[in-house]
C-alpha cells in the first residue's frame, strides 16, 4: 500500500453528502471508509484508489470537489463480506458508515439534505466476527503490549493482554521483554496494539495505527486502566477478577478500549480475563517452532504440519483448542495425566466414541455464534446454533452418563456434569420461538414461529389476508377495465399500483377515480382510492409485524448472551472434541499413551515422524527408531550421511515431546518422558537476508540462545552446528558447544554432526554415547536404511549424495579422486585432539567470583552519573585486590 489514506482534500465547498463523508473520514483517517449509498458502499478520493487497486475493481468518478473530479469505486452491500475479507487480508482497516435514518415513505414529506450516517463499526484484523472473514479452526487474536508505569528498565516486565472477540476469550500475562518474541510466535496474533519501541521488528507490520498516543502506550494512568477493566467486566474493582500486575492492567485496558471503539462504543460479551503464568508451559522459542512446522508450514498453509497430521477433530472449536494445546504444551504432569486418562477411556469404550463423534459432527460453533450475537451482528441461524448446541449437550449427557461409573476419569465426569441441564429453560424458549425453516437474514421475516406471540400472529394475519385481497382486487380490475394483462404490483416509491402496457393505458385514463402516477414508453402505472387504502393497511400491518419480530428476536438474543452457562458449554464441547480426536488417533495401537514423569528419563520405543508418515504414498512403510537418553547417557552424538534420516530422527523426537506434554498420543510403541521445561530444535539451515544475517550468523545466534537458556530439564536437538564456515572453525565451535551441553548445562541432547572427530570425545565425556545412521554398500551402490544404531559413521557419503542429486558424472568422479587424496593427507597429518584444558588455561578464562557477583548486581539503567562513576572505582578496586596491579 503506497497510498496515504489519511491524506484527503479540505472539506471546504463540499456538497452536503460529501461534507458527511469528510466528517466521518476524519474520525478514522487511517481506515478505508465504506460509505453507504443505497445498495452500495462507496469509497472516495485516496480510499477509492487504494480499494480499486486492492480489489481489482473499476475506478471511476462521481461529481466534483474543488474543481476536480472525485475518484470513486463501490461494492454491493450484499457482497460486502467477500470484499472485506480481501481487504483485511491485504492489511487494510475498514470503517463502515451506515445510514442511521430511514428514507421517507411514499406520501411523507421529503427530507432536507442527505440521510444521517454514522460509523457503526471499524473492521480490523483483530476484531473480526463473521464466518466469512475468519478461519473456522484458528483463533483470531487482538493483542496489546504495555510497560508498567514509570521509567522503563531494559528487559523489564512487559504486560500482554489478548482477546479473541469472535469467542469472547480474554487472557493476560506479564513476562520479561526477552520472552516476548517466544509468546508472540506461540499466539500468532492478527493485530497488535503497542508503542513502536516495544513490538519486535518481525511483528511491526501487524501493529495497529496509534490512537491518541495514550491508548497505544503505557502512558495511560494506572488508575484509569484499572477502572476501565473493572467497568468492562461489571465489577467494583479489578482485584475481584484476579491479581493482575500494573502492566497487565494497562495492556488489558488498551485492548478493551480498542474493541469498544471498533464496535462504535458497544462492548461485546467477553469472558472474565484469565491470568496466565510463565510456569506450566513448555518453552518453545521462535526458531524451534519454525523448525518443527507445528501449526503452519513454511509455505503458510497447514498442510504437512503436526496439527494436520494428528488432528481428528470434527468441530471448528475443537480445531482451535487442539492447536492451542500443540502451541503451548504443558509441564504439569497431573494435567497431562488427566487429559490422557480421558481419551484413553473413550478409546477403550468404542461404542460411546463412535456415537459421540457423530454427535459432535452436528454441533455448531457455539462460541462464535455467541460472539456475533453479542456484537449485534447475529442472524437467526446464530440463535438456532445455540438451540442445536444445547440439544447436542443433552444428547451427549445421555450418551456419557450411562457408561460412567466410579472408575470413569475425572475429566469425563466433569464434562458430563458441565453439560447436564445447564440451559434447559433457554432451550425450551428457543424451541418454541424459532421457526422450523429459518431465513438467512432477519430482514427476510419468518424468524419467529407461528403461535409464539399472539400479537405478532395478528399482524401477520392482517398482512397475509390483505395480500389475498390484492389478488381479488386485481381480478376485479381486469374484468372492470377489460385489460387482461393488468397487474397489481408494488413499487418502491409509489406503493401498490396498477401496471399495464402503454397501449392499454387509454382504457384507464378517463375512468373516474383512476389516477395516472407514472408513464414510460412501454408501461403506465395507475392508482385508485381502494388500492391506496389497501396499500396503507398492508404497509402498516407488515411494518408492525417486522418491528415486533425484531423486538422478539432481540429479546431472545439478550437472553442468550446473558446466560452464564453458554460460554462454559462451548468450552466443554471443544474439550470433548479434542479428547475424541485423541481417542480416534490412538485406536489401532499404532499410537501410545506416553508415561510422562517428573524425573529426567527419556525413552522412545519404535517412534515415528507423524508428518512424514502421513505424507508417505500408500503401501510405503516408515522405519521407526528408538531413542534412549537416560541420565547416565543423556547426550547422543549422531553421525551419518546426508539423506540417511538424521533430520527426520531429530524432528520426530522433538515432536514426540510436544505431543506427550500436550496430553495427546505419541506415534510410538511405548514412551517414557521426564517433563521437559524447554525444547530447542535447530534442524535445517536458513539465512535472514531482510535483517542482514547470513546462514552461519543465524545458526550462531540460535546456538547462543540454547547455551544461555537450556538447563538440566531441557531437550536440545541440533543438526550440524559449525557448518557454513571453515572446517577447523566449525569443528572448534561444534566441539565447544557439545562440551557445554554435556558438562555445564546437563541437558538431554541429540547432537547430529558430520565432524567425525567428535566421536573421540567419549572418553572425556562419560555421558556421551555415539550413534549413527545405518548405511549398507551393495555392488557399488549405497543403501540408506534409515535406522539409528550404536557406533560412529566411517564417512559422510557426500559424493554419493551429490551423484543422487544429478551432479554430472565427470564432476562426481573427480570429487571421488580428490576425496581419496585428501583423506590420505588428513590421516597422516591429523593432530591429537586437546581433550583436556589445563587448570591454568581454565583459570585464565574465568572471572573471579566476587567480581562477577559485583557486576551482575549492577543495574546500569537505574544508576545516576555519580553512582556509575563510583561503581567503576569499586570494580577497579576489587580487580586489584584479587589479581594484583593491572599490567
Amino acid at each position: 500500500m503506497n497510498i496515504n489514506l489519511s491524506s484527503f482534500p479540505s472539506s471546504d465547498g463540499a456538497t452536503p453528502a460529501m461534507a458527511q463523508w469528510f466528517a466521518l473520514k476524519a474520525q478514522e483517517p487511517e481506515a478505508l471508509l465504506f460509505f453507504r449509498m443505497g445498495d452500495f458502499y462507496e469509497l472516495f478520493f485516496n480510499d477509492a484508489e487504494a480499494a480499486a487497486m486492492a480489489l481489482d475493481i473499476a475506478l471511476t468518478t462521481r461529481g466534483q470537489h474543488a474543481g476536480n473530479p472525485i475518484p470513486m469505486c463501490g461494492v454491493p452491500v450484499a457482497a460486502a463480506p467477500a470484499y472485506l475479507a480481501r481487504l483485511i487480508r491485504r492489511g487494510f482497516r475498514v470503517a463502515v458508515a451506515e445510514q442511521t435514518q430511514s428514507a421517507p415513505k411514499p406520501g411523507e414529506k421529503p427530507l432536507k439534505g442527505p440521510l444521517t450516517r454514522a460509523i457503526v463499526r471499524v473492521v480490523t484484523p483483530g476484531t473480526l466476527t463473521e464466518d466469512e472473514l475468519l478461519e473456522a479452526g484458528r483463533q483470531n487474536l487482538l493483542l496489546a503490549l504495555a510497560h508498567p508505569p514509570g521509567r522503563v528498565k531494559r528487559n523489564g516486565p512487559v504486560g500482554v493482554a489478548w482477546i479473541d472477540i469472535s469467542t469472547g476469550a480474554v487472557e493476560t500475562q506479564s513476562l520479561p521483554a526477552e520472552g516476548l518474541a517466544e509468546l508472540l510466535v506461540q499466539l500468532d496474533p492478527a493485530e497488535i496494539l503497542a508503542a513502536e519501541e516495544i513490538i519486535p521488528p518481525a511483528y511491526a507490520d501487524r501493529r495497529a495505527p496509534p490512537v491518541d498516543g495514550a491508548k497505544t502506550s503505557a502512558a495511560a494512568a494506572l488508575d484509569a486502566a484499572r477502572r476501565t477493566v473493572a467497568r468492562a467486566f461489571d465489577v467494583a474493582q479489578i482485584s475481584v477478577l484476579g491479581d493482575f500486575t500494573d502492566e497487565e492492567a494497562i495492556a488489558c485496558a488498551m485492548a478493551l478500549d480498542y474493541v469498544r471503539r471498533s464496535q462504535a462504543g458497544n462492548m461485546p460479551r467477553l469472558s472474565r480475563p484469565m491470568r496466565r503464568g510463565e510456569a506450566g508451559t513448555l518453552g518453545l522459542d521462535p526458531a524451534t517452532r519454525a523448525s518443527l512446522d507445528l501449526l503452519q508450514g513454511r509455505d503458510g498453509t497447514t498442510t504437512h504440519t503436526l496439527l494436520d497430521a494428528v488432528s481428528r477433530t470434527v468441530t471448528a472449536a475443537g480445531s482451535r483448542l487442539i492447536a492451542t494445546w500443540i502451541a503451548a504444551p504443558s509441564t504439569d504432569a497431573a494435567l497431562i495425566a488427566r487429559r490422557q486418562e480421558a481419551w484413553c477411556w473413550l478409546r477403550d469404550t468404542p461404542s460411546v466414541l463412535a456415537s459421540l463423534t457423530a454427535l459432535l459432527r452436528r454441533t455448531p460453533d457455539l462460541a462464535r455464534a455467541l460472539g456475533r450475537l453479542s456484537t449485534g451482528r447475529g442472524q437467526p441461524r446464530d440463535l438456532a446454533a445455540i438451540r442445536d448446541a444445547l440439544h447436542t449437550a443433552n444428547a451427549a449427557v445421555a450418551l456419557l452418563q450411562p457408561a460412567s461409573d466410579a472408575r470413569t476419569p475425572a475429566l469425563i465426569r466433569e464434562i458430563t456434569a458441565g453439560l447436564y441441564g445447564r440451559a434447559d429453560t433457554l432451550l425450551e424458549t428457543l424451541e418454541r420461538a424459532l421457526a422450523e425453516d429459518l431465513p438467512l437474514k432477519l430482514e427476510d421475516g419468518g424468524v419467529i414461529a407461528q403461535g409464539f406471540d399472539e400479537t405478532l400472529d395478528r399482524h401477520r394475519a392482517l398482512r397475509d389476508d390483505s395480500r389475498k385481497h390484492l389478488a381479488a382486487l386485481q381480478l376485479r380490475y381486469v374484468d372492470e377495465f377489460g385489460v387482461p394483462n393488468l397487474k397489481i404490483r408494488h413499487h418502491a416509491q409509489l406503493g401498490y399500483i396498477i401496471e399495464t402496457s402503454a397501449s392499454a393505458a387509454a382504457r384507464l385514463r378517463d375512468r373516474e377515480g383512476v389516477m395516472l402516477r407514472q408513464g414510460t414508453a412501454n408501461l403506465a402505472r395507475f392508482s385508485t382510492p381502494a388500492l391506496a387504502d389497501l396499500d396503507r393497511a398492508i404497509l402498516d400491518a407488515g411494518e408492525r409485524a417486522a418491528v415486533l419480530e425484531r423486538q422478539i428476536f432481540n429479546g431472545l438474543v439478550a437472553q442468550a448472551v446473558a446466560h452464564d452457562a453458554l460460554p462454559e458449554v462451548a468450552t466443554l464441547f471443544a474439550l470433548t472434541d479434542v479428547l475424541q480426536s485423541a481417542a480416534v488417533l490412538a485406536q489401532g495401537g499404532a499410537w501410545c499413551r506416553p508415561d510422562v514423569t517428573e524425573d529426567q528419563q527419556f525413552e522412545l520405543h519404535a517412534c515415528r515422524h507423524p508428518v512424514v508418515e502421513a505424507a508417505l504414498e500408500r503401501g510405503a512403510r516408515f522405519v521407526p527408531n528408538n531413542c534412549m537418553l537416560p541420565p547416565a547417557e543423556r547426550v547422543m552424538l549422531l553421525t551419518g550421511p546426508n539423506m540417511a534420516g538424521k533430520s527426520t530422527f531429530l524432528r520426530q523426537t522433538a515432536l514426540a515431546v510436544i505431543l506427550a506434554q500436550a496430553g495427546l498420543p505419541v506415534p510410538a510403541r511405548a514412551a517414557r518422558i521426564g517433563i521437559v521445561d524447554r525444547l530447542f530444535s535447530r534442524v535445517g539451515a536458513a539465512d535472514d537476508l531482510a535483517r542482514g544475517r547470513s546462514t552461519f550468523m543465524v545458526e550462531m545466534t540460535e546456538t547462543a540462545a540454547i547455551l544461555r537458556q537450556a538447563g538440566p530439564r531441557s531437550l536440545v536437538v541440533v543438526d550440524e552446528i559449525g557448518r557454513g564456515t571453515a572446517t577447523l572453525d566449525g569443528l572448534a565451535i561444534a566441539w565447544a558447544t557439545l562440551e557445554a551441553l554435556h558438562s555445564q548445562l546437563g541437558a538431554r541432547t541429540i547432537f547430529a554432526t558430520h565432524f567425525h572427530e567428535l566421536g573421540m570425545l567419549t572418553d572425556s565425556m562419560p555421558r556421551l554415547t555415539p550413534y549413527t545412521m545405518a548405511v549398507r554398500e551393495w555392488q557399488g551402490d549405497v543403501i540408506f536404511q534409515h535406522e539409528v544404531r550404536s557406533g560412529a559413521a566411517r564417512k559422510s557419503w557426500g559424493v554419493h549424495v551429490a551423484q543422487l542429486a544429478g551432479v554430472p558424472e565427470p564432476v562426481v568422479r573427480r570429487a571421488s579422486r580428490l576425496l581419496a587424496a585428501l583423506e590420505r593427507d588428513h590421516a597422516r597429518t591429523r593432530p591429537a585432539l586437546p581433550l583436556f584444558e589445563t587448570e591454568a588455561e581454565q583459570a585464565g578464562t574465568q572471572m573471579p567470583d566476587r567480581l562477577r557477583a559485583a557486576i551482575e548486581a549492577l543495574d546500569p539503567d537505574s544508576l545516576s552519573p555519580k553512582e556509575a562513576l563510583q561503581a567503576i572505582y569499586d570494580l577497579r578496586k576489587l580487580m586489584l585486590e584479587q589479581n594484583g596491579p593491572l599490567a
